[in-house]
């Protein structure tokens, strides 16, 4: 199982390397570190389970919503993980996809982190990565239960670090599960039912 989640994150990684040609320019002097950003994600996704049980996930998704359009760059994300199909996508079918997909991330969000027992979240390096990316290696200390290692892939666009992928468990790109997910109702549905796909799930993170 280990062998198949390290071929799908090459491939993702070769994929996004790919399409990187076309954002990398020359870097400037950074305007907030790749770990700032990842932290001040943090600070606001700890205050939203700390308050979780007085809340709604409704409530933690409007609060998450802007914060997690700040760290992530989720329309570059949609983008790599629809591949070539959104070169032939209308323009009406590209908004739907980068909506729904935004709804869907957030969602999981929302629905996911809605409790605290004494999480505490710390940055432990930040590593460069191939094509200008930096690799933030995070652990997410619970008092109750085993530490959980996470990496966030972050590449600069324009003065801005965002994340583009997350690679759990040392390896298991969250990425290259959607790409795997994705392309499956891409070739047997289209693009449309992919959107409405993302949508109906958002909606249903937000009925829990």
């Amino acid at each position: 199982m280990q062998s198949i989640n390290n071929i799908w994150v090459f491939g993702l990684r070769i994929i996004i390397i790919i399409s990187f040609g076309l954002f990398i320019h020359t870097t400037r002097a950074l305007s907030a570190e790749p770990s700032a950003v990842v932290d001040r994600f943090h600070e606001v996704l700890l205050s939203v389970m700390k308050t979780a049980g007085s809340t709604s996930v409704n409530a933690r998704y409007k609060k998450l919503k802007p914060e997690i359009e700040k760290a992530f760059n989720l329309p570059f994300m949609i983008r790599i993980t629809v591949g070539s199909r959104w070169n032939t996508a209308s323009e009406q079918q590209k908004r739907e996809l980068i909506e729904a997909f935004k709804s869907m991330s957030v969602g999981t969000y929302a629905s996911r982190f809605n409790g605290y027992s004494g999480q505490i979240f710390k940055t432990l390096k930040v590593r460069t990565g191939p094509k200008s990316t930096r690799l933030v290696d995070i652990r997410i200390e619970s008092p109750n239960d085993k530490s959980v290692r996470i990496t966030y892939v972050m590449h600069k666009f324009g003065d801005n670090w965002k994340i583009i992928d997350v690679l759990l468990d040392r390896g298991i790109s969250e990425m290259a599960v959607r790409v795997s997910e994705y392309r499956s109702i891409l070739r047997s549905r289209g693009v449309g039912a992919l959107a409405r796909a993302l949508s109906k799930k958002a909606a249903n993170q937000l009925k829990n």
